[in-house]
């Protein structure tokens, strides 16, 4: 298995011919990508998917399901959208991909900010990328795309959460709200948190093998 980042939350696994794209957003060039057989959307926010992104990669590929919680059905329902409701505990097999379902609802950004709903999703057992929550799965987790900076984000507690789940390997995503001297500071302490595990940054576009 093969996961290539790409801006900001989205990620791309591969297992041969088959694809699986996770939180396409608006900040994530055009995915244009063949073999999809599913689109993981994590939560409703514009920058983990775009009803742009969406209808780009279902055009090219007709059979993919969007799968999220249900915000992200009602917030995709208006631009035609259909989207399979999955939620916390849930495990289906898509094409070669084994997923299961982990949280409930968006970390919390400010009292004013409506809480959205946000489920995380562990690929093949093995790859967990968590949306916008620190979820601990509560099963190993060998590798954890690690959100490194957001609006909701405090780094003591992004620590405290690496450290729970407890990864043998991290990359650093969620990265657009930061300059690079934020992104070198906070991934500083992404490696600090995994203890024995390592941290892989990745660049948009490059590959980790799993």
């Amino acid at each position: 298995m093969e996961v290539t980042k790409l801006e900001h939350a989205c990620q791309v696994v591969a297992k041969g011919a088959a694809r699986l794209v996770i939180d396409p957003g608006g900040f994530t060039r055009p995915v244009d990508v063949e073999g999809v057989v599913a689109v993981v959307v994590t939560h409703e926010h514009p920058d983990h998917g775009t009803p742009d992104q969406l209808r780009g990669i279902l055009d090219r590929n007709p059979d993919a399901v969007v799968l999220g919680p249900s915000g992200v059905g009602a917030a995709l329902a208006g631009a035609g959208i259909a989207v399979q409701v999955v939620g916390d505990g849930d495990h289906l097999e898509v094409g070669p991909f084994t997923l299961d379902f982990h949280g409930v609802r968006h970390q919390r950004i400010h009292s004013s900010v409506p809480l959205v709903d946000n489920t995380g999703v562990l690929v093949d057992g093995r790859l967990f990328h968590p949306g916008d929550a620190y979820t601990v799965p509560g099963v190993p987790v060998e590798v954890l795309a690690a959100p490194v900076g957001a609006p909701w984000l405090k780094v003591g507690e992004m620590m405290d959460w690496i450290a729970a789940v407890a990864p043998r390997r991290a990359y650093p995503v969620h990265e657009a709200t930061l300059s690079e001297v934020g992104f070198a500071m906070h991934t500083d302490r992404q490696r600090e948190a995994l203890g024995d595990g390592e941290l892989v940054v990745l660049r948009p576009g490059e590959t980790l093998t799993i």
